[in-house]
């Protein structure tokens, strides 16, 4: 059965590059269907691709190839949660190794400009105790780009 709701991507031109991306380098993630234009459009022309449906994490998405009208911003980001510094790696690594960029705090930009927050569990627990435990977890999290997981965990424990 179809998604009632569904997240819908702009991208320039690359929404099925990008799908497959995200199908290769996340779990429960795949690319579901690709549909290409019945007739021209602006920025595109009959017979290119209009629209993939993809999942990324099990959350159904569409990716609409719109043209360069609209830029992607961090308005919006996937936030993925990560078990361990290997899990954080390999994402943050995929991400920013495939064209990505690194910003502070967890967060980076694919290739195609979308921004991803690889955020290991143990900060979203530190934030969730509160108190002393999630300022000093808070602290040491905004000198990071790429989370680590032990200097958030040496923080919790003062």
């Amino acid at each position: 059965m179809k998604a009632k709701n569904t997240i819908c991507i702009w991208y320039d031109k690359d929404a099925l590059e990008a799908a497959k991306f995200y199908a290769e380098t996340f779990p429960n993630s795949e690319v579901t269907g690709v549909f290409e234009a019945p007739s021209d459009f602006p920025g595109g022309s009959k017979g290119d691709v209009l629209t993939v449906e993809f999942t990324v994490c099990g959350i159904p998405c569409i990716g609409l190839n719109g043209g360069p009208v609209f830029a992607q911003s961090e308005a919006f980001s996937f936030q993925i949660a990560t078990d361990d510094q290997e899990e954080t790696d390999r994402y943050w690594n995929a991400i920013v190794n495939n064209g990505g960029e690194e910003s502070m705090c967890g967060w980076c930009k694919d290739k195609w400009g979308v921004s991803w927050q690889i955020t290991p569990r143990t900060l979203t627990e530190a934030m969730a105790a509160g108190g002393d435990e999630a300022k000093r977890a808070f602290e040491a999290m905004m000198n990071m780009h790429k989370i680590e997981v032990a200097k958030i965990d040496a923080a919790r424990r003062g």
